[in-house]
Order: C-alpha cells, then sequence, then structure tokens
C-alpha cells in the first residue's frame, strides 16, 4: 500500500539533500522483475511507463523538469530506475513528493546564479550547512553523507522500498568486484548512500559484506533495468558536454573538476556502448553546457538548457498516449 507520507515543515532543506548528493544489500535484485512487456497496461488502460534518471551531478537538477512533464500529461510512471543524482531524484519523487515541492526545496537552498557556496555560506545559510557536510576522517572520500541520507529519510517520511508509491531500483557499483548492484527491496537509504557514492567526494559505503559506490561508474542511465516490466521506456541522460578553450578554467581544468569530468567521460563511454546492444523507447540527453558537477547553484540555467529536450519528451509521450 502506498505510505502516507507526514507533514514537511522543513521541505526546504530538500534542497541540501539533492546538492550533497554530489559533494552515490537488503534486497538486491540484478534481474529486472518479469513482466510481459508490448501490450500490457495498468488499470488506466494507458500504457506502463518506466522511466530511467541517469547521473551527471547538478546537470540531474533537470529530472524535475521531466516529473512536470508527466505530471502535466497526467501519467504516474510504472516504475523508475536511477543512479547518483537520479536515484537522489528517483527517490524523492518515488517517495511521493510533487516536482512543485522538489523544486521548491531547491529554490530555498541553492545559491543565486551570480552566488558562489561561499557566499551562500557568509551569506547566513552556513547553519543549514553544516548539518549536512561533515568532513571525513578516513581515507576513502572528502566528506561523509551520513547525516545527509538521515534527513532525507526523515523529510520523505520513508524507510524501505515498499514503502515508496513508485516502484524504484536504484543502482550501485560493488568496488571490489567491479559490477552493478541493484537494490529494489529492503531498507531504501543504504542503496541511495551508495549510489551517491562518488569517488574522491564521498567515502565509500559498507554494506551486506560489499564495498559500494557511484552507480553511474556502471549503469550511468540504467534504462535496461525496465524493459522487461514496462510498455514505453523513457530514458533521461544528463550527462551533458563541455567545450574546450572558452575560458581558462577549461582550458586547464582544477583538480577536482579534472577528476569528476573524467567520470563524465567513462559514463558516456558506457552508455554509447549499452545503445549499440539495446535503446530505450524514448532517449533525451538535454543539451546542458558548461555546467560542472557541483554547480548547483546554477539550477535556472541548467533548468533553461534542459526544457527544449524535455518539451520534446511532452510531446512525443502526449503522442503516444493518444495512439494507445
Amino acid at each position: 500500500m502506498p505510505h502516507d507520507l507526514p507533514d514537511r515543515p522543513r521541505r526546504h532543506t530538500l534542497k541540501m539533500m539533492i546538492s550533497a548528493s554530489l559533494m552515490p544489500l537488503v534486497g538486491m535484485s540484478a534481474t529486472p522483475v518479469a513482466g510481459a512487456r508490448g501490450g500490457e497496461v495498468d488499470r488506466d488502460g494507458r500504457p506502463r511507463i518506466g522511466l530511467a534518471l541517469g547521473s551527471g551531478g547538478a546537470r540531474g537538477l533537470s529530472h524535475l523538469l521531466v516529473f512536470e512533464a508527466l505530471e502535466e500529461l497526467g501519467v504516474r510512471p510504472h516504475r523508475i530506475s536511477g543512479c547518483s543524482i537520479g536515484a537522489i531524484m528517483g527517490a524523492l519523487y518515488a517517495a511521493g513528493l510533487s516536482a512543485e515541492e522538489i523544486r521548491a526545496g531547491i529554490d530555498e537552498l541553492v545559491a543565486d546564479q551570480d552566488e558562489n557556496w561561499l557566499q551562500t555560506l557568509m551569506g547566513g545559510k552556513w547553519r543549514q550547512w553544516l548539518d549536512f557536510v561533515q568532513p571525513s576522517d578516513r581515507d576513502g572520500g572528502l566528506v561523509e553523507s551520513d547525516a545527509f541520507i538521515a534527513h532525507l529519510r526523515k523529510e520523505t517520511g520513508v524507510s524501505r522500498f515498499g514503502e515508496l508509491e513508485i516502484p524504484l531500483q536504484i543502482v550501485a557499483t560493488d568496488y571490489w568486484k567491479r559490477e552493478a548492484v541493484v537494490f529494489d527491496s529492503g531498507a531504501l537509504w543504504p542503496a541511495v548512500q551508495a549510489s551517491m557514492a562518488m569517488p574522491g567526494l564521498f567515502s565509500p559505503v559498507s554494506y551486506q559484506d560489499r564495498v559500494l559506490v557511484d552507480g553511474g561508474l556502471t549503469n550511468p542511465v540504467p534504462f535496461d533495468l525496465l524493459a522487461e516490466d514496462c510498455d514505453v521506456v523513457v530514458a533521461v541522460n544528463v550527462l551533458g558536454t563541455r567545450e574546450e578553450g572558452k575560458d581558462e578554467a577549461l582550458r586547464n581544468p582544477a583538480y577536482l573538476d579534472n577528476i569528476f569530468n573524467t567520470f563524465q567521460v567513462m559514463q558516456y563511454s558506457i552508455l554509447q556502448e549499452k545503445r549499440r546492444r539495446e535503446e530505450p523507447d524514448i532517449l533525451i540527453s538535454p543539451a546542458i553546457s558548461d555546467i560542472r558537477v557541483l554547480d548547483f547553484h546554477r539550477v535556472d540555467t541548467i533548468l533553461e538548457q534542459a526544457r527544449p529536450e524535455v518539451d520534446i519528451l511532452r510531446d512525443e509521450l502526449r503522442e503516444r498516449l493518444a495512439e494507445w
């Protein structure tokens, strides 16, 4: 049964949760749930829509526009899969938060377009940040995510996959076995914490005798998990693009920027190889250009750049629903 979500008097802190996600086994399953694709529909007669939310740091804020488009069309996803920032956004939406509620949280906390994170802290929001940014005392990462995960649990009122309003699959990566691990039942937040554990920033997550890191390292857009149980699979690739030579920072990347963009190169290659074997029914790749992994303060620019591609998605889904 759907979980009745409690009041959320401190919804503004959701923005910190999303921002902290990049500073990604109970009930694990590497096999999609069995089902009949190609004709099976939900009770309202509509096709079952599967939604795959990709990794990409701050660019993943554009998943919000996809939620808005689905709500405008009156579409409720049959199932969601996600990794890294896609796991964060997917968990919030699957728990019952609307696109409007998630956007309100983002607008409350992130810096203005002309502010950096330091200016935000000096402007009086530092108390909110200190609740979640905890320096790591381990060698594996710069910060810990325990407080962030605890607050996600509190704000959503959900602790387990079975309490979600929409079924969710979350991808993490087994550090030692070098393979993807898929969570779809049991405890929710250890899976989210593992999926967002970007190497070099967050410490790896030890869970059920595994060392787990960011799911984007093995499956950056996990649309393949939805194929057997959904009639129309929508994949959202938010890796974006970077261009050479526009400014000095791009010609000579800083240390963290170099690490993060190297991850993007690898994830792009994985996605291209996946697509040679299997394509989702609909794939959108918003043209988000020159947005760094931690540029959450540039939310307006991110959404502006992503909107044209999401408009195309809305039109295509409207046509498919009309033809069904």
